[in-house]
Parts: C-alpha cells; structure tokens; sequence
C-alpha cells in the first residue's frame, strides 16, 4: 500500500523534507566563491549534481537566508560570475558540515575553519586542499522557477588527486574514490564505499 502525498498543495508546507528525505543518495557540493572583499566563502549544497557532458553542465540551487536575502553563494555567483565545486570525501565531512553554519555576509569559512586553500587554474575562486576533487566553473546563467535559484555552470576544469584517476584509461578509480552522500534531513549522511557491479547490456 503507498502513502500518496500533495507535495505541490496539500503538504507544499514539508516538500523540501520529504523529497530531499526520497531522493538520495546526493552528492555534496562543497561551493567556494569569492566575497566583495575577496574573502573565501565555503558553503555545502546537496540540490546539485551533473548534467550534461557536451559542454560540461553542473547545476545547484542555493536558497534563500531565513529572512528571504539570498546565501553569500547566490550572491557571489551572481556577482563574479565564478565557483569552484569542491567534492566530499569522509575524511572532509564534518568541516564541510561546520561551514554549512549561517554566518553574517563577508565571513569566511575557510577563514573561520582553519581550512587550507590553494589558488584555482582558469577561475578566482580557490579550491580546497583538501578536497579530493574541485571542478573549476563559470557560471552560464541563473535561472528561477518559482522560488528555486539555478545557478548553471559550465566545467572548465577538473582537479583530482592523483590516487583517484587512471591516465591511461582516462577514468575515474571507482574503488578507491568514495566521497560522501546527503540523506534524510536535517542529520543524515551516507558512504559510498559498499560497491557492487552490474554489467550493463550490449
């Protein structure tokens, strides 16, 4: 028997905590952007993921502060045009949870978290060191639909520590490579390291 729910009407009221609860797990965009003052803003957004390859498309949507004043992020994309997708690995996740804290506009997490950052190649914006992976952006556009903020980037360049990449075949080392997934709200998180294969048909 299913329980049906009116995420649109009805219970429009407890959308985000019951979609964010069913569509998971998400990957976690750890975002840098730079401040008016040229400050380091970190800010992690589990609305994200990939989504096209020819260019190179990701898409996040960062909310609104409580008051209605948009995050530093929106801010900042909007502003410079640039942002820095840092991934999450397990070793990083509790400071990427520690700069998800609302701070006054202008606060630098990486600042107040003691995080190491290290100058992008093609964008402003710092990756972090830690980070195992950073996809250096530029935004495309910003788009809304309803109360939603999409901020479009175009990947222009990837950064991955070496240990997760194989030259040679030019892929990705899925069994080595485990970053973090976003769960149930408000608390919940998942690894990603119980793998299986399935061979996918001719």
């Amino acid at each position: 028997m299913m329980i049906e729910i009116d995420v649109l009407e009805t219970h429009a009221d407890r959308a985000y905590a019951i979609l964010a609860g069913l569509v998971t797990p998400r990957p976690v965009a750890w975002v840098t952007t730079l401040n008016e003052d040229g400050s380091t803003n970190a800010a992690p957004f589990s609305f994200f993921n990939l989504f096209g390859d020819d260019p190179p498309l990701v898409i996040f949507a960062p909310g609104n502060r409580e008051d209605g004043a948009p995050k530093d992020t929106a801010r900042n994309c909007e502003r410079s045009g640039e942002f820095v997708v840092n991934l999450v690995d397990e070793a990083m996740a509790e400071v990427m949870v520690q700069t998800s804290a609302s701070v006054a506009y202008g606060v630098s997490e990486t600042l107040r978290e003691n995080l190491e950052t290290v100058a992008s190649s093609v964008v402003a914006p710092p990756r972090i060191v830690g980070a195992p992976v950073a996809l250096e952006c530029k935004v495309h556009s910003i788009q809304y639909v309803g109360n939603n903020r999409l901020v479009f980037g175009i990947v222009h360049r990837v950064q991955v520590r070496e240990e997760f990449f194989d030259p040679q075949t030019m892929r990705v080392r899925g069994e080595k490579f485990h970053p973090i997934g976003r769960m149930s709200v408000p608390n919940w998180y998942c690894k990603t390291s119980d793998l299986f294969e399935m061979r996918r048909p001719d």
